[in-house]
């Protein structure tokens, strides 16, 4: 995992090939880890994968995988045991690395809950377990079954096996408890057992388990119990899943409820009305960490409230109510000994810091990412400097502080290029609207820049864009080299071209038939008809994915009408058209701004122009639904009562509505709550249908 590129600095090939990588990766570590209970991986490179797996995708969106491990839960299903579904799935953790990321937690909590500065929020904190997690289903207070998280939805059947473990009470002690309940936690072995297990196994000749967490895996997952029962297991309970009827309103409540029913639990959980408070607990646990007797990896929160936590919901394969703050990452220092300049697709210039190689958690590493030229002055790092690295977050690890700032003859501050260092363009640092400058100096080049304008060809006709079959990365340079293709319109013009550059035709180029040209040909006038979204997102406009692609096909369905108001909003600013670009929910000032300065553009005015007499661009489609705001589009305005704006704008996406922030005429309903002003005057000025948020909600309610 050396000489990783850094993910700022990746072109749209390099992420696609290394999402590729990222993902057999993980499959191999999540087999290793969850079904052989053997890892070849820390902890830190596993969760160093997942992070660098989610950056990417959230810099190049376009290009996620179907089998993208960001969607799915860890873990799998042994075919050497049988399979229970859960009730209720069980989900992993996002997790926190820093102070700074807890407070963000409950920042989001409190945004979307629409809590005021003033009202408690209590969250609780509690030692990440570092185990094998662990489902206890009980009908009417008796043990029924057990089973492991496997893949989240479905796990291994090992009840036989739990029922070994002194932990866990084959029938429920005290009162109250429901009829029907899946009780969560996580089984574990203590550093003690651990060690007098390994002497055994080495006075065997065994082979030895590498950590307690993989100790009490293989332990439980024996497939005769009789050595699961031989075997010092213990069990936390720290959660529920499916619950025939509630049995209390706060997590507090729960555990204390967990404990009376004869389960053991966490004497360091604890909740706390202040993020200092959280902050507090997890360093006091890093104090903790050697003297407690078993292994913890981290912390989690959880909102205390149960009602919040029903409303809060999840997001992908995480809980909103909670999250993990993982313990620090490993560090390390070296020497800087380069500061090389990369240029990606959208032109933006990063600087890479070359190191002397140097091992960190296991892994040799040889570069580290500096991010952007106000990183290199805060660090003020420069050539021959001894830093401070620490792999955090993602594989290339980043740099921390310089370490021998005073030392004799240290060399000049670091300046970024002015030019782009591959065509030679001005490099500047643009200005939004707010008058605040972009972190990022990005090369003005655009399709000149070869560093660019391949990766935008390459974008183009990726999966995600055009999906041109047999045009790839290597087809695209090839062409691009000759001088045949250096614009998207002169992909559908290539017979004409290669003729025009003096190249003999297609089937005579080494590599290619008859039969392959043709297939070739063929395969680029299936993609003259193109989907509208799919289209836009191909111009690789920055701001302007398939997310946001996906949301103006659906608000404006033609083209002629949404390039249109891209092009009034262009010569007008503030205009009708502008205010009905960015008012559109989840597109904003930076998408709208960057088609504008794209449709600014005359090279890419000349370049449109041309490319779609070449196309025939289909119009978008609303999301298919029964319900019947689908393909509506809705504003909300004034004080919701019943729920935040959060919670009802994703119930209304949720149910195929568009959501927008301003009213006009394209507007088909306005739900006003108490202090509408404005926008409720446009609504009945408009003749839009006008509802209070009680009609609203018994509109969509039962859907």
């Amino acid at each position: 995992m050396n000489d990783q590129i850094a993910v700022e600095a990746l072109t749209e090939d390099q992420a696609r090939k290394e999402l590729a990588r990222l993902v057999t990766e993980i499959k191999l570590a999540d087999a290793a880890y969850y079904g052989e209970d053997a890892p070849h991986l820390t902890d830190a490179e596993y969760d160093a994968l997942r992070q660098r797996n989610l950056a990417i995708e959230a810099r190049f969106p376009t290009l996620k995988r179907s089998d993208s491990p960001s969607d799915k839960v860890s873990g799998a299903v042994s075919d050497g045991f049988g399979k229970i579904e859960h009730g209720v799935p069980m989900l992993s953790l996002d997790n926190a690395f820093t102070d700074e990321d807890v407070q963000d937690f409950a920042d989001r909590i409190r945004r979307f809950l629409g809590l005021d500065g003033e009202e408690p929020l209590e969250i609780t904190a509690e030692p990440k377990i570092d185990g094998l997690s662990l489902s206890l289903t009980y009908q009417d207070g008796r043990l029924e079954k057990a089973a492991t998280r496997g893949d989240g939805q479905v796990g291994e059947d090992v009840t036989a096996n739990a029922r070994t473990l002194d932990d866990v009470p084959e029938v429920l002690q005290g009162e109250g408890w429901p009829s029907r309940i899946e009780i969560r936690g996580e089984v574990y072995m203590n550093d003690e057992a651990f060690a007098a297990l390994n002497a055994v196994e080495e006075a065997a000749g065994r082979k030895l388990y590498m950590n307690p967490r993989n100790a009490a895996a293989g332990s439980l997952r024996q497939k005769d119990p009789k050595v699961t029962a031989q075997r010092p297991l213990k069990f936390f309970a720290y959660a529920w899943g499916e619950v025939s009827e509630p049995f209390a309103e706060t997590q507090v409540e729960a555990v204390k409820a967990l404990s009376e029913w004869g389960f053991d639990t966490n004497t360091l959980f604890k909740a706390h009305d202040q993020v200092e408070g959280l902050v507090a607990a997890y360093h006091d646990m890093i104090e903790r960490r050697a003297r407690l007797g078993y292994d913890i990896d981290g912390v989690v929160y959880k909102v205390n409230r149960l009602d919040w936590q029903q409303r809060l919901g999840k997001v992908s394969r995480f809980p909103r109510w909670a999250i993990a703050h993982k313990f620090p990452a490993e560090k390390a220092v070296t020497v800087l000994e380069a500061i090389d300049i990369q240029v990606g697709r959208t032109g933006s210039l990063t600087p890479v810091a070359r190191l002397k190689p140097i091992t960190v958690g296991g892994v040799v590493v040889s570069n580290a990412t500096l991010h952007n030229e106000e990183e290199i002055e805060r660090l003020d790092v420069r050539v021959g400097d001894q830093v401070e690295i620490q792999r955090a977050g993602d594989v290339i690890p980043q740099v921390l502080r310089v370490l021998d700032p005073d030392r004799a003859g240290r060399g000049d501050p670091f300046q970024m290029p002015e030019v782009c260092p591959e065509c030679g363009s001005a490099a500047v640092r643009e200005i939004d609207d707010k008058g605040k400058m972009d972190v990022r100096r990005r090369c003005t080049g655009g399709l000149i820049c070869p560093a660019q304008a391949i990766e935008r060809l390459k974008h183009f006709v990726s999966r995600k864009a055009l999906d041109i079959d047999g045009i790839g990365a290597k087809q695209i340079e090839m062409f691009y080299e000759r001088g045949i293709v250096s614009a998207p319109q002169h992909i559908f013009q290539l017979p004409a071209r290669i003729e025009a550059a003096g190249y003999p035709p297609l089937f005579e180029w080494e590599g290619f038939g008859s039969v392959s040209a043709s297939k070739l040909f063929a395969a680029i006038d299936e993609r003259r008809k193109v989907p509208f979204a799919r289209f836009l997102n191909g111009l690789g406009i920055r701001h302007v994915g398939q997310t946001t692609s996906d949301l103006f096909s659906r608000t404006f369905v033609k083209w002629s009408e949404f390039w249109s108001a891209v092009e009034v909003a262009r010569d007008t600013p503030d205009s009708d058209a502008e205010h009905a670009l960015v008012s559109i929910d989840g597109v904003g000032g930076a998408a709208v701004g960057a088609l504008k300065a794209f449709a600014s553009e005359p090279h890419n005015q000349d370049m449109m122009a041309e490319l779609i007499q070449e196309l025939d661009i289909q119009d978008g489609e609303a999301p298919a639904s029964e319900s019947p705001v689908a393909g509506k589009t809705v504003v909300f305005t004034g004080t919701l009562e019943a729920m935040t704006r959060d919670e009802a704008k994703a119930r209304a996406t949720s149910l195929g509505a568009k959501v927008s922030g301003s009213v006009s005429g394209r507007t088909d309903i306005l739900v006003a709550g108490p202090g509408a002003g404005s926008k409720l005057k446009k609504a009945q000025d408009l003749g839009v249908t006008v509802m209070t948020e009680a009609e609203w909600i018994d509109l969509v309610s039962g859907l």
